[in-house]
């Protein structure tokens, strides 16, 4: 089973400037709620118990939303305010952090959660891309696939030809219709796609990768990607991909930031 996830949110979200000098990207409010907290949430509906959050020196306001606020609660408790304290209630999981140094890339950012997983599978979820789903969390369409499967599972969508460029893209084995095998993955080619699935922000990943973290030379960007150590594993283990079921929601982009908001706040849609 799949208890352990990993949120990155130690990035610099330059996509989203200039709020994001001053406000964390993860920190973009929808409805009242930071992105972030919709992120949590999928985890925890998913089946996550523990949670490590990747941060850097400028996001102490992430770690300050997860904690209590004891003034604000005995302020509201003062004001006769009390129906208002479960607003302040803290999810049900664990959380921990650890900070990312220098962003380096999201493979470093996940590398840096080896003790946090020690041997067990986890999931990684990017806290900039939100799935609404009617059914199952995009998360937990990974987990089950993975139970099934046994070895990597990335959670794609199809992309226009356009975007291809700004994603890692899969060279496909169809299994079925939503489940692929991984023949290759490219990550921000810029000509040549061997697909239009690409990697959106969920992953179950088998500890072993680690070891392919550890030995990478920086990528695309001078960056140590996630996704070339997922395809230097694919000589040693099978990666697959699974098409989520959802409405996938970019928040660095602002048309989509906007409609998620839309959606969300004009339904009792609650779930990220």
């Amino acid at each position: 089973m799949v208890k352990k996830a990993i949120i990155p949110a130690a990035g610099y979200g330059t996509r989203s400037l200039p709020i994001t000098k001053v406000l964390p990207k993860e920190m973009l409010p929808i409805c009242g709620r930071p992105a972030i907290d919709y992120i949590v949430q999928e985890a925890i509906d998913s089946g996550i118990e523990q949670i490590l959050i990747v941060v850097s020196k400028n996001k102490d306001m992430i770690l300050d939303y997860f904690d209590r606020s004891l003034e604000l609660e005995a302020y509201l408790k003062k004001k006769n305010k009390t129906d208002l304290l479960k607003k302040l209630d803290q999810p049900k999981v664990h959380i921990q952090y650890i900070r990312q140094p220098y962003p380096t890339g999201l493979g470093d950012a996940v590398r840096l959660g080896k003790f946090f997983v020690g041997q067990e599978p986890f999931a990684v979820l990017l806290p900039d891309e939100i799935v609404v789903s009617q059914d199952k969390t995009a998360l937990r369409q990974l987990i089950e696939s993975r139970n099934k499967l046994k070895g990597n599972v990335l959670g794609l969508k199809r992309m226009d030809p356009s975007e291809l460029k700004n994603y890692g893209v899969i060279d496909p084995q169809k299994l079925d219709d939503t489940t692929f095998k991984l023949k290759n993955i490219v990550e921000k080619a810029q000509d040549s796609f061997p697909s239009n699935l690409a990697v959106v922000g969920r992953y179950i990943l088998e500890p072993s990768i680690f070891d392919y973290l550890d030995r990478l030379q920086p990528g695309v960007g001078s960056e140590i990607q996630l996704t070339d150590a997922i395809k230097a594993m694919l000589s040693d283990m099978p990666s697959y991909g699974i098409e989520i079921v959802g409405q996938r929601f970019d928040i660095s982009k602002m048309p989509e930031y906007v409609s998620l908001t839309n959606l969300l706040c004009g339904s009792d849609h609650g779930e990220g």
